[in-house]
């Protein structure tokens, strides 16, 4: 795999956290490439490191050491600010729980990344409706997110992680609210995505969920234990 068709590049990754007199890793010298346009699906049990793993690709976690290369730079040169910027630009997250506003649109809640990404886009909410129509939610703009089902909020979710036309999307635990057959929609809607040049990476303990991905990582005590592809 070349430089250019690497998105993350992880050498020795480890993250301990301090628990009382105790460190415990959390991380445990991680060794990953993930490259373009690829589906990984992060598998383990709870404690296992793959929740932190996720928080470290998206910056919102640092490694305690080791070192990790983001589009070819080096992330321990790059800024803070940089940093958030590429978070807000570059890399669409969807949560488990959907973390949207409740008190505001459901358009409104798509949108609201731009002003994250400090870009100024005039625009905004015909470029909301677009990226609402790709999930099949363009008709339930005007509603709140309680008025939703819980298909429906993942779905606007998963809007609201497309809106900067991110190169990466970071999912933790994206179906773990969803009945079976909200959950399969999901899956082949995240699916989709690679054909737009998405790279996708999700956290699941679901093996079913998991089997959609081209690429299995499974993690135990802060370490990858096993990495299939299909």
């Amino acid at each position: 795999m070349t430089e250019a068709e690497t998105i993350y590049r992880l050498d020795a990754i480890r993250r301990t956290y301090q628990v009382g007199d105790e460190a415990v890793p959390a991380l445990d010298g991680v060794e990953l490439h993930i490259g373009d346009r690829e589906f990984i699906a992060v598998v383990g049990s709870s404690g296992s490191g793959k929740s932190t793993l996720m928080h470290v690709l998206g910056f919102m976690d640092t490694p305690t050491s080791g070192r990790m290369w983001f589009e070819g730079d080096e992330v321990s040169t790059i800024s803070r600010a940089h940093r958030a910027q590429l978070r807000a630009t570059r890399i669409g997250f969807i949560f488990q729980a959907f973390n949207l506003l409740p008190k505001i649109s459901v358009l409104q809640n798509v949108v609201l990344p731009l002003s994250y990404g400090r870009q100024r886009v005039p625009n905004a909410n015909e470029l909301g409706m677009q990226v609402l129509a790709r999930v099949g939610m363009e008709h339930r703009h005007m509603h709140r997110p309680g008025q939703l089902s819980g298909g429906e909020r993942q779905r606007v979710a998963i809007a609201r992680a497309l809106i900067n036309r991110p190169r990466l999307i970071l999912a933790d635990e994206p179906t773990g609210n969803l009945d079976s057959k909200n959950r399969d929609r999901i899956m082949e809607l995240f699916s989709s995505l690679l054909d737009e040049g998405i790279t996708l990476a999700l956290v699941t303990h679901d093996t079913e969920v998991a089997a959609y991905a081209q690429r299995q990582i499974k993690m135990q005590d802060g370490q990858i234990v096993e990495d299939q592809r299909r």
